[in-house]
């Protein structure tokens, strides 16, 4: 059965509660277009070229920079040439498939390089105006970001300045964009409101800043990975929140509840391990409140439609709408009843059984926003749990070395927490920073326990539960597995060279990041 419903009705997204739309996300996109952002103060902006970029475009601009001694040696080792473009200079849809592969953007390492881009193959989904808004919390955090991404060029002379200590990749990308101008008849200002969770938005400013502490100690290309990376983890935990936070909220009529959010992490990774059956009921329940969510947005948007209506200045206002979910008005029963009336006349003569049966399977809803609310998400829920669940894979960086999820391809191994290499790697060298008396951090080495409490505290990610409340009464099989977890969160730092057991003293076992930062 098909429901006909309006246009505004079927929307699902809306940028009060979180921008994205639930797509598969390529977080590579997601910088390139918010470095776009950054440059341009929330817009949007398209260049004046109106062609399709290709590798052999950029091989072209490549050689006529070489006239002016940009470039030397592209017309000599042109193949080599082209591989050094292809694998460390530009971003490709479909990479590796001959037959689909596109040319999508230069790599997002400097705040320039969304000059050269094909939009229709760099498509964020508005991931990145999620991430800006986040930052926008924090305008010295921004601002400093904004200095250190476009470190090395002027902005107003459109030229490279010397000595900045750049790589050469960032080199080549700057020298291939410099003489190119946007359309300043395209830009599209994003709209400048909250994040929903501002908590949340404003402990990835703080991690942003954390990260820049080590510009002058991390190479840059590390530093845009270490970037990437956090980008998907924040906006991974923004939406896991959100869907747990939602629902209790717009229950209270509030934004102001206790989070309590948490999710266990299988810091082995394995199929079988014994974390694996706890961390993947973990994830089972996480994702089994996206239906809440969902009909919970579906909520927010119903009423604020009728805000928009009633009263225009509030349409904004989160608070005022939540507060309305809560404690209605006198009249919300029959302007739902109107709005009811409304889907049920666009059925056709032909289709009076299905309009029969909606109303029947609608009937034992309490009121006609109930009803209104389970019409929108009868239509529409599935696909959005559909797309929510690819969207949380992506952000997630589900499989990946940088995975905050895993997940196997059968039901027996489902989709549950976990701690990549390359994130724990991150997060340790966040972590092991301390604030400084006056400004600043500094790098202190941390012991095993105390990082697993940091990552508790910090992001509500759960290594070793013993002394969580839900997990009082656990028995000892539950013991026994966070006690093999705490040893491969050990084993996995010893991996990538952060631990080393020096001796039995608890006070030697300590974990020595990579970088080092003295002073900032």
């Amino acid at each position: 059965m098909s429901i006909h419903l309006s246009k505004e009705e079927s929307i699902f997204r809306n940028d009060l509660l979180f921008c994205p739309d639930y797509k598969t996300i390529d977080l590579d996109h997601t910088l390139s277009n918010l470095f776009m952002q950054i440059r341009h103060e929330g817009r949007r902006v398209k260049t004046a070229f109106k062609g399709e970029y290709t590798l052999e475009t950029v091989m072209a601009y490549m050689k006529n920079l070489e006239k002016e001694d940009a470039f030397s040696g592209v017309d000599e080792y042109q193949d080599m040439v082209k591989t050094w473009v292809r694998c460390n200079l530009t971003n490709l849809a479909f990479r590796g498939n001959h037959a689909k592969e596109k040319f999508s953007s230069l790599r997002p390492l400097h705040l320039e390089t969304f000059l050269i881009q094909n939009v229709k193959h760099n498509r964020d989904y508005f991931t990145a105006d999620q991430l800006y808004y986040m930052l926008r919390t924090q305008p010295e955090i921004l601002e400093r970001l904004n200095k250190y991404l476009g470190k090395g060029y002027d902005k107003l002379l459109h030229q490279l300045q010397s000595n900045q200590g750049l790589d050469i990749d960032t080199v080549a990308l700057l020298h291939l964009v410099k003489n190119l101008k946007t359309d300043i008849r395209s830009q599209v200002q994003t709209r400048l409101i909250r994040p929903f969770l501002e908590k949340q938005a404003e402990l990835y400013a703080e991690d942003i800043l954390r990260l820049l502490s080590y510009q002058d100690e991390i190479p840059r290309n590390v530093m845009m990975d270490y970037l990437r990376i956090l980008s998907g983890f924040h906006l991974a935990l923004y939406f896991y929140k959100l869907v747990y936070l939602l629902p209790k909220m717009e229950q209270a009529g509030t934004r102001d509840i206790q989070d309590d959010w948490s999710m266990v992490l299988d810091v082995s990774g394995l199929l079988e391990s014994s974390m694996s059956k706890i961390a993947c009921q973990d994830m089972e329940n996480q994702l089994n409140g996206l239906n809440a969510y969902i009909k919970a947005t579906f909520a927010f948007n119903a009423v604020r439609s009728r805000v928009k209506n009633s009263t225009p200045t509030k349409q904004d206002d989160v608070d005022y709408i939540l507060d309305l979910i809560k404690n209605p008005p006198a009249d919300s029963n029959v302007y739902f009843e109107w709005q009811l009336k409304n889907v049920y006349d666009r059925f056709a003569e032909d289709e009076e059984d299905e309009r029969i049966e909606l109303q029947k399977y609608l009937q034992y809803e309490q009121d006609n926003f109930a009803k209104y609310v389970s019409l929108l998400q009868k239509e529409r829920g599935q696909y959005q749990y559909k797309f929510g669940l690819r969207f949380i894979d992506s952000v997630s960086m589900k499989n990946s070395e940088s995975a905050l999820m895993i997940g196997g391809r059968s039901r027996k191994h489902g989709r549950r927490g976990a701690l990549g290499s390359k994130l724990l790697e991150l997060l340790v060298q966040l972590l092991v920073l301390t604030p400084k008396a006056g400004g600043g951090f500094e790098t202190q080495s941390l012991s095993v326990s105390e990082l697993i409490e940091q990552i508790r505290n910090r992001y509500g990610l759960i290594i070793d539960g013993t002394g969580e409340t839900r997990f009082n009464n656990a028995d000892v099989q539950t013991h026994l597995a966070f006690r093999d977890n705490v040893n491969a969160l050990k084993n996995k730092l010893r991996q990538i060279g952060f631990y080393t057991d020096l001796s039995d003293a608890g006070s030697l076992q300590k974990i020595r990041p990579r970088y080092q930062v003295k002073s900032c």
